[in-house]
């Protein structure tokens, strides 16, 4: 798969906990997001975050949240992410959890696998 130097990042902000059908979501994300076969996905999880609640998310002993953000991000083409958007905004919402999704440009410079 070749990737246009032009393409696009997608970023899915949620929470740890968030869970779809017994799966954490972001998990479910990465799954369905192989299963269309976007060009590659990556979780990472943060240490400190507030969103549309207002809620302190924070990896502090003492803090009462340890629903540590977690940012799911996707690259591929400005059409695909279009396609994936539609997919994965029905499983946010079957989730019930908070989200905020965003879309900007992405320079691709180089994407080959590696070899074995």
């Amino acid at each position: 798969m070749n990737l246009d130097k032009n393409s696009k990042l997608l970023r899915i902000f949620l929470g740890e906990y968030d869970k779809h059908n017994g799966m954490p979501l972001y998990e479910a994300i990465v799954l369905t997001a192989k299963k269309h076969g976007l060009a590659g996905a990556t979780v990472f999880r943060g240490i400190l975050s507030y969103g549309a609640s207002s809620i302190i998310h924070a990896s502090k002993l003492l803090d009462l949240s340890l629903d540590l953000p977690i940012i799911v991000e996707i690259v591929d083409t400005q059409e695909k992410i279009d396609e994936f958007i539609e997919v994965v905004n029905p499983i946010i919402e079957e989730a019930g959890c908070g989200a905020l999704i965003t879309i900007e440009a992405a320079e691709v410079i180089r994407y080959k696998a590696k070899k074995i």
